[in-house]
């Protein structure tokens, strides 16, 4: 430690720079001197190591001077297992801090290891790392005694950070040499590499210690978008978002945090990369179990519509359960084209449980079926020979769609179509938004259809012959089919009436005896007949005396408007 005097003596020898006559040149040489002292002898840095001598020893520390502008502070908890030094003794110290009273506190370089280059070479050869005692830190790293004076590199500290390699002063370590130079004494380690390998060591064992299907507890150590690391016994384990819970997850910070610690199932091991999977929700019961045990077919349900899809919509039944609503079962009638048109994402519907497969995970909805079937009556209000009215909603190559009420639809063939002509599509004689009139021609309850008819609607010859005809008038007519005591008759062209026939009279009845001789003859005629009629009938066919062919009179008895019928009675031929 320099002296006061030779303080004074720098003064005496140092003459001020700009010198003015009028000022004091004493005055100024000793302010200018006394502050370039303290500044030069202001460096010490925490970590660093120098060389010092014991200039005062109390009672629980010695003094020892180390060239700065004041002594240093080493507490003999120091020195535990050595000897206390004398004064004027040197010795190798570390700057720590300073304390209270603004003193450099110092710590002991206590390794002092004579040098064994063998050991080392051997170490250096094999690769195998060596204990060592960080003395001091140095311009880009420790120094640290293995038996000789090695430097450590910062970046081979194994800190995260220059800044915390202060924090290894003074610690036993564990290191590999990475360069070795005998002659010159030049020996470089590095710590890094041994706590990488110790580090992966201890994982691989973390890692065979975990067993896949187990439930583990673990703490999360970091949150990403996509899930979250768990360590769990010293490895770390993707929990990924989907596997957070049985419902919907934004993001996984909505269900852990950093901290908390969590029990979670082994899903997942990969040896190869040392990577675990893990869930949280395999840990809790499947909402799937519980939905299949409380739901029944039928049931109405209330639930948020969650999703839309080209061919339905999914709505959350309960967290972690959606169930299906197809396009199909969302509207009776068929105009929606898309979910779309009828629904949309977050919003609260009813309806009513279709199917249930819980091993499948699926439940089937239908919308259409909470606001009720409209075909439950249709057969009452749509009878069968019944006149409808309806807009034309679609038209095929087949036929035209005509809706008769909201949810209902009836088809009208292309050949039940009002046409004088032939047709060849529906365009040609209807078109879409148009409303017309038809037919009910038949229901198929099961098969929610109806077939209408247009063509039914347009007066007839029947209508006419109806319309100019009242019961009781007298008729001719000729009879062309005869079926039991059934007869058809014609009675105008394209008009035919049905007739009930008397029985047969006695003296008319073809005797056993006769009936032989006049086979082949009847045959011949019932075949004539037959070419003639054009195979409609059996030409000599006789029930009460009346044949098919004949022409015969007869009495109107009943008149049909509705179906179109004419009921006669026989009078005579």
């Amino acid at each position: 430690m320099e002296s006061a005097v030779s303080v004074m003596n720098q003064l005496d020898n140092l003459q001020p720079e700009n010198e003015q006559p009028e000022s004091n040149p004493q005055e100024g040489s000793f302010a200018d001197i006394l502050q370039a002292f303290e500044e030069s002898h202001s460096t010490a840095q925490a970590g660093q190591s120098v060389q010092g001598r014991v200039v005062a020893i109390h009672e629980n520390h010695l003094l020892v001077d180390i060239g700065q502008k004041s002594e240093g502070v080493l507490s003999k908890d120091q020195l535990e297992g050595i000897e206390v030094p004398a004064l004027g003794q040197e010795l190798t110290v570390t700057i720590s801090s300073r304390n209270e009273d603004g003193a450099l506190t110092l710590a002991l370089n206590k390794v002092v290891v004579p040098k064994d280059w063998s050991a080392i070479e051997k170490a250096f050869a094999e690769e195998s790392p060596v204990t060592g005692t960080v003395t001091g830190q140095v311009k880009g790293g420790l120094t640290v005694d293995i038996g000789v004076r090695a430097f450590m590199p910062a970046s081979r500290s194994g800190t995260r950070d220059v800044s915390d390699l202060h924090t290894l002063l003074g610690k036993e370590i564990r290191c590999k040499i990475i360069k070795l130079d005998t002659e010159k004494e030049d020996v470089v380690v590095d710590r890094r590499a041994v706590v990488e390998a110790e580090l992966k060591a201890a994982r691989t064992e973390a890692f065979a210690a975990v067993e896949l299907g187990s439930q583990v507890q673990g703490t999360v150590r970091t949150v990403m978008d996509y899930g979250a690391f768990v360590d769990v016994g010293g490895v770390d384990g993707l929990l990924h978002v989907t596997e957070m819970s049985y419902g919907k997850v934004g993001h996984p910070s909505e269900v852990v945090k950093v901290g908390d610690t969590v029990s979670v199932k082994v899903i997942k091991k990969d040896p190869k990369q040392n990577r675990i999977s893990l869930s949280l929700k395999q840990t809790q019961e499947d909402p799937w179990t519980l939905a299949a045990s409380k739901l029944t077919k039928g049931e109405r349900i209330t639930g948020k519509v969650v999703r839309l899809a080209d061919f339905g919509a999914f709505v959350e039944i309960q967290p972690g359960v959606d169930g299906l609503i197809h396009l199909s079962e969302m509207s009776w009638s068929k105009k929606a084209r898309k979910p779309s048109d009828i629904l949309t994402v977050g919003e609260t519907v009813e309806a009513v449980v279709l199917e249930i497969k819980p091993g499948q995970k699926r439940i089937g909805l239908g919308l259409k079926q909470a606001h009720g079937d409209p075909w439950k009556d249709v057969t009452t209000k749509y009878p069968v020979g019944a006149i409808v009215e309806g807009t034309v909603t679609n038209l095929a190559q087949f036929g035209a769609f005509l809706e008769l009420e909201e949810g209902i639809e009836g088809m009208i063939h292309i050949a039940d179509l009002a046409s004088e002509n032939r047709i060849e599509h529906p365009q040609e004689v209807i078109k879409v938004g148009e409303t017309v009139k038809a037919q009910v021609l038949s229901v198929e309850l099961d098969k929610h259809r109806i077939r209408l008819g247009t063509r039914q609607l347009l007066p007839t010859p029947a209508d006419d012959f109806i319309r100019e005809h009242k019961v009781g008038d007298s008729v001719s007519g000729r009879v062309v089919e005869v079926k039991g005591n059934r007869a058809k008759v014609e009675i105008a062209e394209r008009v035919t009436g049905r007739c009930t026939l008397p029985g047969p009279k006695e003296d008319e009845a073809p005797s056993k005896s006769s009936s032989s001789k006049a086979s082949i003859t009847d045959l011949g005629a019932m075949l004539a007949a037959k070419w003639k009629e054009g195979g409609s009938a059996i030409a000599d066919r006789k029930q009460g005396g009346v044949r098919v062919g004949q022409i015969a009179r007869f009495k109107i008895a009943a008149l049909d408007p509705e179906k179109k019928a004419i009921d006669l009675e026989y009078v005579g031929g």
